[in-house]
């Protein structure tokens, strides 16, 4: 599935004739599957709050979801190399096949990959670890909004300490789609990728302390000045 602005274009005259030319977009990205979709999609949204310009993107998904993004994103995305200044390409590391490798290996082994096949400095990647779920873990009161918890963050998070679950000294538990999904089932609010956009469209983007989310901000602001 794709999102995103349809493509920009002009018309110039030749003699009598009106020709259309395509211009290039600003970015493409490859995702793993359609929980990441709505999250940059609902990101990229927010050009005003990341400081950016606002951004004509289109986003795909990957069927060979984390696994496929990582190791054929160079063969999925040869075709946008004229059409796009920029590629991003996302996945979650768990999943991917190759777990054992560190965060950093596996972002710079898909960047190789990636300017090889024509886009140069023009790419990005980002591996999330260990998936999307430790981007939604802030202590945002719209994350307990958007869970269905009406008494607030905090008396969310104790009650998933009750369940037994442990929190690392950023209050981001070791578990995050473990936790997330516990919370679901006890507020009986259905998983959908469509939790994942409204988070994306309400939470405070600086909250999120993750590497590869500032990872993320840093490269827009540098491609996508305001």
């Amino acid at each position: 599935m794709a999102w995103g602005r349809e493509s920009w274009c002009t018309l110039c005259r030749r003699g009598t004739k009106l020709t259309r030319i395509e211009t290039k977009r600003d970015i493409v990205v490859l995702a793993a599957d359609k929980d990441i979709e709505a999250t940059i999609k609902g990101i990229f949204n927010r050009h005003e709050s990341l400081g950016i310009r606002a951004i004509d993107f289109q986003i795909y998904g990957h069927p060979e979801k984390d696994s496929g993004c990582h190791l054929r994103c160079q063969d999925f995305l040869r075709g946008y190399v004229n059409k796009y200044h920029y590629a991003l390409v996302i996945h979650d590391k768990d999943g991917c096949g190759i777990e054992h490798q560190t965060r950093e290996y596996l972002e710079a082994d898909i960047e190789a990959r990636m300017r090889a096949s024509g886009w140069g400095d023009r790419c990005l990647a980002l591996v999330i670890e260990p998936e999307l779920e430790e981007w939604v873990w802030t202590d945002s009161p719209h994350v307990a909004v958007t869970f269905g918890w009406v008494n607030g963050y905090a008396e969310m998070k104790d009650w998933l300490e009750s369940q037994g679950e442990s929190f690392d000294v950023d209050g981001k538990p070791f578990k995050p789609k473990e936790c997330m999904e516990a919370i679901l089932r006890k507020t009986r609010t259905p998983r959908s990728s469509s939790l994942f956009l409204q988070l994306a469209n309400t939470v405070s983007l600086r909250r999120c302390i993750d590497p590869t989310f500032n990872k993320l901000k840093l490269k827009l602001l540098e491609w996508f000045p305001a």
